[in-house]
């Protein structure tokens, strides 16, 4: 089964990278659709405070609210789908995780915040364009 990776922040643009994966062509071979979403690590002062299964619980938590409305979009559409959650640095997992899984492709959705705020923040889409073991389609 080939794979193509949905990475999820929560937001109206990965909803429509969602639906665009629902309405195109690009889903006519056997793919799965792996729906990843990373929260990032906490610091070492909560890390402190807060338990291990706290801490683990809020990721969770936090994964499930990110990837809810792709979820359905992917539902309704009929598109077969897992969900997985990671944690830490976005970009960074997210190509650990195109590399593990052997992925066809990586789609997002872009903010387009502009080149110039894009190039002062690093964008997570610009650091996985860079970095991707495979094509990264932006919606």
């Amino acid at each position: 089964m080939n794979t193509i990776i949905l990475a999820t922040d929560g937001s109206s643009y990965s909803d429509a990278a969602a639906r665009y994966l629902v309405g195109s062509s690009l889903l006519n071979r056997d793919f799965t659709v792996h729906v990843v979403h990373c929260a990032p690590d906490v610091t070492g002062d909560v890390q402190a405070f807060v338990g291990k299964a706290e801490i683990d619980a809020w990721h969770h938590e936090e994964s499930g609210k990110a990837m809810r409305s792709v979820v359905e979009i992917l539902t309704a559409g009929k598109v077969a789908f897992e969900c997985h959650e990671l944690t830490g640095h976005a970009a960074e997992k997210i190509i650990e995780y195109a590399v593990k899984s052997r992925a066809e492709a990586i789609v997002m959705g872009s903010h387009h915040r502009g080149q110039l705020l894009d190039a002062v923040l690093r964008s997570v889409c610009g650091r996985i364009i860079a970095d991707a073991p495979c094509p990264v389609l932006l919606v």
